[in-house]
């Protein structure tokens, strides 16, 4: 799937992704995928996990994987399926016990926290669940502390607004961050350019940086991304292509 404002438009399935990308090369140009169940109605946990499995099976890097995981059995299919993380959303707002019960089972590095940004006004931010269908109550400030005192290891934090643009990071909304941050951040939604990566790997509050829009659209933007930042002196691993 495309998203563009979490407005989604289908690119094809995985017969599609197997044929136009070869993972065995992305994989020297990125540290990690993170496959999402962006399904709003009739969602098959069995057929994404066997989606996940073909995947997995090309893709020799770390993958973080989620979409409707309400219970350890869903987070457990799916980590038997190739995934090596759990991504949660829409159950840090509501089951703090369901967070707890996997960061137990699976560990707290296990855990990605999924959290989905909307700019309202000049400089307030909401949260949004359920695929961006329904606002969370406070404010944006106020749940990223408590996400934050989570058991979670990771936070991937995505604009609404610049999602799918590639206009860029929206960077204002990195001060809804709590100080101190004690939990590393992906930042993630709108990058068009490998500028937009340095430009979010400046800022001190982030630890990593993500993109859809090079990965589905712009050639062989990821590799070219990776190697103007490794260019200007970036600290990124430097993968040697199998001979």
């Amino acid at each position: 799937m495309l998203s563009r404002n979490f407005r989604l438009q289908q690119v094809g399935d995985i017969d599609w992704l197997q044929t136009n990308y070869v993972f065995s090369n992305i994989s020297l140009s990125i540290d990690e995928l993170i496959v999402l169940d962006v399904s709003r109605e009739n969602r098959n946990p069995e057929t994404f996990a066997e989606h996940l499995k073909t995947l997995s099976r090309e893709c020799f890097i770390p993958i973080a994987a989620g979409g409707g995981v309400r219970t350890l059995e869903h987070a457990h299919l799916l980590l038997r399926s190739g995934a090596d993380k759990i991504v949660v959303n829409s159950p840090l707002y509501s089951d703090d016990g369901l967070i707890t019960s996997l960061a137990k089972k699976f560990g707290q590095q296990c855990i990605v926290a999924s959290v989905d940004l909307k700019r309202e006004g000049d400089d307030e931010y909401r949260i949004w669940m359920e695929n961006g269908q329904n606002q969370v109550g406070e404010t944006a400030k106020h749940w990223l502390s408590h996400i934050c005192n989570l058991p979670v290891g990771e936070i991937y934090l995505n604009s609404m607004d610049r999602d799918g643009t590639g206009q860029g990071y929206d960077m204002n909304m990195l001060d809804q961050l709590p100080n101190p941050l004690r939990v590393p951040v992906i930042l993630a939604g709108g990058v068009g350019h490998s500028r937009h990566f340095e430009e979010g790997l400046a800022d001190p509050r982030i630890d990593a940086v993500a993109t859809a829009h090079l990965f589905n659209f712009v050639g062989d933007g990821l590799i070219q991304a990776r190697e103007k930042l490794i260019a200007k002196g970036i600290e990124l691993p430097v993968w040697e292509r199998w001979k």
